[in-house]
């Protein structure tokens, strides 16, 4: 029977201790690798805190330099425009002027604090103005009526000035729907547009002889059927020759109406709907005629004159036009400048002076 050969034991031996040696080796080179990851997490971590405050105030010093670099024009135009107000300042102190008022901040205004101040504003014209009347030329209704069409794209003054000659050929409105379109445009142009109107005037006066039995009538609904008739020009025709209270909402009245804080449309048909709510229709008429009259003298389109306005401590856009009140007095137009009137007949009580006829047309050679 054949038996296994035993290995030595000291073979043995030295193989275990060679396991175990090789398998402390492996241990330590584990726990060596993982003494290092964690002395560079360390490292790293150490960095990144002593790199923050760093990082912190470099963005500071960025924000606040794109900060400056905003401000800077701002700081620049601020001191020129100072710089520009003290030297402005300092010549009107050396020409003894006294410096423009600025106009004073106004609060949020409520409904009824307005009308107050409205109504305050029309008895203050009232005031300025106890003289004031419609600035054409008539002496009955359908002169009225055909006036107020030609007053469309010109001045007053203008139609008055070319209304005498018409008149005198065409009184009525059987005279002017005869007319030969010609004719009238001949002598209705120096008021502009003459075919457009002409053609207006023929058919309202042929209007007023077929419907109206050659008479002007005293109704709204009526005269707005007319050719070249509108709300405006109806308007006049009632609160002037018929003594129907009216707004006529004009260029002027429109303008004012809004510098004044009445109404903020631009719809002539919502302006006076919005100031009729405002005054008693007893006073329709005659405010429009105030108010026409303050924007044509006093509160014009480009340049008001806001340091010769005796209403200027209520009216809300103040210091939109020139403030000094020299410089305002010469902006002031009409019977308040010194100057001539629109009305070749002007009422008895007119302050001012009549205006100049149309020169006469010398015929070229």
């Amino acid at each position: 029977m054949n038996e296994t050969p035993q290995k030595p034991a000291a073979a043995t031996k030295a193989a275990a201790q060679k396991a175990v040696t090789k398998k402390a080796t492996a241990r330590k080179a584990v726990a060596t690798k993982a003494t290092a990851k964690k002395a560079t997490t360390k490292k790293t971590a150490a960095a990144a805190e002593k790199a923050a405050p760093k990082k912190a105030a470099a963005k500071k010093t960025a924000t606040a330099k794109k900060a400056a670099t905003k401000t800077a024009p701002a700081k620049k135009t601020a001191k020129k425009t100072a710089t520009k107000t003290a030297a402005k300042a300092t010549a009107e102190a050396a020409a003894g002027k006294a410096p423009a008022k600025k106009a004073p901040a106004r609060k949020p205004e409520s409904r009824v604090a307005m009308v107050r101040r409205a109504r305050r504003i029309n008895r203050e014209l009232a005031e300025l103005y106890p003289y004031a009347h419609p600035e054409l030329d008539f002496t009955n209704s359908f002169e009225l009526l055909v006036a107020t069409v030609l007053s469309a794209q010109t001045t007053d003054l203008r139609v008055n000035q070319t209304t005498p000659r018409l008149f005198a050929v065409c009184p009525t409105p059987e005279d002017m729907a005869a007319m030969d379109p010609e004719r009238l445009e001949e002598l209705i142009r120096p008021t502009g547009f003459f075919r457009a109107k002409a053609k207006s005037l023929l058919g309202l006066s042929a209007a007023l002889r077929d419907r109206f039995g050659g008479e002007v009538p005293g109704r709204l609904e009526d005269l707005v059927t007319l050719p070249g008739v509108g709300r405006k020009t109806a308007n006049v025709v009632l609160g002037n020759a018929f003594g129907v209270p009216g707004i006529t909402v004009d260029t002027h009245f429109g303008r004012l109406a809004r510098r004044f804080g009445w109404t903020t449309a631009e719809d002539a048909e919502k302006v006076e709907a919005d100031v009729a709510e405002i005054f008693p229709k007893s006073e329709w008429t005659m405010l429009s005629h105030r108010v026409v009259f303050h924007g044509r003298r006093v509160c014009h389109s480009r340049k008001p004159a806001c340091g010769a306005c005796p209403i200027a401590p209520l009216c809300p856009a103040y210091g939109e036009g020139e403030t000094d009140p020299e410089k305002a007095r010469k902006l002031l137009k009409y019977e308040l400048g010194g100057q001539p009137g629109q009305r070749l007949k002007p009422p008895a009580d007119y302050p001012g002076q009549p205006a100049p006829p149309m020169a006469p047309q010398v015929a070229a050679p």
